[in-house]
């Protein structure tokens, strides 16, 4: 009974901070320059055998600094844009300097973060046209290649936690929008969701969104964000009102920028401060007064 009651009251109470947008600071001098004397996490290329395109892909790894095969780990898939790769991520932003300096500082969680090529094709190359149709009806079909392959094979080749509160999905621009789709269109595969910049293959809110109840009662974090000079930015301006309206845990971040990675680093930087994380608290980082009683009301 007792338990059934704490329930109740952290939906409550989760339900109350759903709400307009917050501003998104910028990340500390340095965070993302690589420093001296810090234990450091590893990035490699593996291949998998994708069933939905037909032949082996290519993704990132990275690995924490202590990376242990008898321990388990939570997941964060991190997608790229239209223009990208496999690769887009550790060229522009260099996310394993940005994550190491993070653990070196002891503000994340151990976690594995996986970097696929979005566009599942038999030539998933970002070569020619980007826009052409077949190559944009790739980032969709990426959906199953996610599902039924990339993420089997991680389980089986990393010691990973095979749960949705143990895996995350973010990503920018194109990315971003998959995020989204993907990752609330899966809420028993994913419980944290991330779109930075999200693209105009972002879903209409009452498609991405058609449960609200059950998005309330699965999202452990829902984060959106966007650079204040952005023109995409009314892709995630029109999810975040839908989200209010039906009272949806959500956190809406407008920065500095446009459409660019001193915009997506410093996205990184704070979001993945938020994942598997049990109380939601970063330093420096402005969250709804709501979300603390959210916190409070689990205990």
């Amino acid at each position: 009974m007792k338990k059934n009651i704490i329930s109740l009251l952290c939906l409550f109470a989760c339900s109350c901070f759903a709400q307009a947008q917050l501003t998104l600071p910028g990340a500390p001098e340095g965070f993302d320059k690589e420093k001296e004397g810090i234990a450091r996490g590893k990035i490699e290329t593996v291949s998998y055998d994708s069933t939905t395109v037909g032949n082996a892909r290519k993704a990132l790894v990275y690995t924490p600094p202590g990376f242990s095969a008898d321990e388990k780990y939570p997941v964060l898939y991190l997608l790229h844009g239209i223009g990208g790769d496999e690769n887009e991520w550790n060229n522009g932003a260099k996310p394993q300097i940005i994550l190491d300096n993070l653990y070196a500082a002891k503000k994340l969680a151990p976690m594995i973060v996986i970097m696929p090529n979005g566009r599942a094709m038999k030539d998933d190359s970002a070569a020619g046209n980007v826009m052409a149709p077949d190559k944009v009806k790739a980032f969709e079909t990426f959906e199953g290649d996610l599902l039924k392959d990339l993420i089997p094979f991680v389980e089986k080749k990393y010691p990973v936690k095979a749960d949705r509160e143990s895996r995350a999905i973010a990503g920018l621009s194109m990315g971003g929008g998959q995020s989204l789709n993907f990752g609330l269109g899966n809420l028993d595969t994913f419980a944290w969701v991330g779109g930075f910049s999200s693209a105009p293959n972002t879903k209409e809110p009452q498609k991405l969104v058609p449960d609200p109840e059950k998005a309330r009662k699965n999202l452990k974090l829902l984060w959106m964000s966007c650079g204040d000079q952005d023109r995409l930015i009314s892709f995630s301006k029109r999810v975040s009102d839908y989200l209010e309206a039906e009272k949806v845990p959500h956190l809406f971040y407008i920065e500095k920028g446009g459409h660019d990675f001193r915009v997506w680093k410093n996205d990184l930087y704070w979001l993945s401060q938020l994942l598997f994380q049990s109380a939601p608290k970063v330093e420096g980082l402005p969250l709804p007064e709501s979300w603390g009683k959210a916190e409070s009301a689990s205990k």
